[in-house]
């Protein structure tokens, strides 16, 4: 096969405008887009022409087997013709030939049943069906041991490591405040972290701030919720300090690019916090899987940890869910080894 150049119809141009319109973040709009973009190849060169909304739930179901792994007599497979896989990696939607993850498909598959949700048309991925396939893959990959892969958390001892790696040169102030403003505040995303600007900056007293996230991944109607206003205290307020007057800056995005000579540039995208994250975990000689939201779980973890009440982490998160917020935990809290230690508990009655 040549090389593939994917065109969406008109019907996937239109749910792709309306996704942009919905005011997500640069990092969910290129995810969107994408995904959409890896649909529409895989539609062409599995049925031999442009894809259209609304799918099939038997396309959709189609799409599961070629990119779910599946236990056989001859060991796993999948039913993705390595043809079409190929021409995949050459069209340059696709990163290497082979499976994908399980997280992969999920996120195609949530795309596909967003787009049809917003193109107002028949959506396949509610269908009966196709819910089951992917409920038994989900279950499948789980009996296998394959459960979604999280970061690890960048808890309390190797934040510490990273913050270590940074100096005092411009760059080391800056990646110093942006990891403990991000981290401090309650384990900000990186699109929050990138779009953080001194107008929603509030000094409070000598050694300490608030910062008012005004629109949050939890808050996109931008509700006036008291638990808007996060508190950034001791080393994170000054660690904020040092950046903000070594910088010189009282207006705009707080956290920029350092250019040659010490000039400052444009604000920091999302992209470019998460390679400062990446970068300083490198630097700091840690082993695991780290990435911008290792800040994120961090935080909630370590507070499980130090035995900070649910309700106090999740306003500072702004999650509104306690299982989400659970789902955030990546070792277990004090609470959880106390219990799991109950054998070994005095249990002698105390004396009244």
């Amino acid at each position: 096969m040549g090389h593939l150049t994917p065109a969406l119809s008109p019907d996937s141009q239109q749910a792709v405008r309306e996704l942009l319109q919905e005011g997500e973040s640069a990092n969910t709009q290129r995810s969107y887009q994408g995904a959409l973009r890896y649909w529409a190849a895989w539609y062409a060169l599995r049925y031999g022409g442009a894809a259209a909304l609304p799918w099939s739930p038997p396309v959709v179901m189609q799409f599961i087997v070629d990119h779910a792994q599946r236990a056989t007599e001859q060991g796993l497979s999948h039913e993705l013709p390595a043809s079409v896989d190929a021409a995949l990696v050459a069209a340059g939607v696709k990163a290497k030939p082979g499976p994908m993850s399980l997280n992969w498909l999920i996120h195609r598959i949530a795309v596909l049943s967003k787009s049809h949700q917003m193109a107002g048309v028949s959506n396949p991925c509610e269908d009966p069906l196709v819910r089951h396939l992917l409920s038994q893959t989900r279950r499948a990959y789980a009996k296998r041991g394959q459960l979604p892969v999280k970061k690890d958390a960048l808890t309390k001892a190797p934040l510490s490591a990273l913050l270590a790696s940074c100096d005092d040169s411009l760059q080391g102030r800056r990646d110093r405040a942006l990891l403990l403003f991000a981290w401090a505040s309650g384990g900000r995303r990186r699109a929050e972290v990138s779009s953080a600007d001194m107008r929603h900056l509030k000094r409070v007293g000598e050694e300490a701030y608030t910062y008012q996230l005004a629109f949050s991944k939890s808050n996109q109607s931008g509700q006036d919720r008291p638990e808007n206003d996060k508190p950034i205290q001791g080393e994170a307020a000054r660690a904020l300090t040092a950046w903000l007057s070594a910088a010189g800056i009282t207006s705009g995005p707080i956290f920029r690019r350092v250019l040659k000579g010490g000039r400052l540039g444009d604000g920091l995208s999302a992209a470019a916090v998460r390679d400062i994250v990446k970068k300083r975990c490198q630097l700091a000689g840690l082993d695991g899987q780290f990435s911008a939201h290792s800040l994120r779980s961090g935080f909630v973890t370590e507070a499980g940890a130090q035995g900070i009440p649910l309700a106090q982490t999740m306003a500072m998160t702004s999650h509104r869910s306690v299982a989400t917020v659970m789902g955030y935990m990546r070792t277990q809290t004090e609470q959880a080894r106390a219990a799991a230690n109950l054998m070994d508990a005095d249990l002698e009655p105390k004396q009244g």
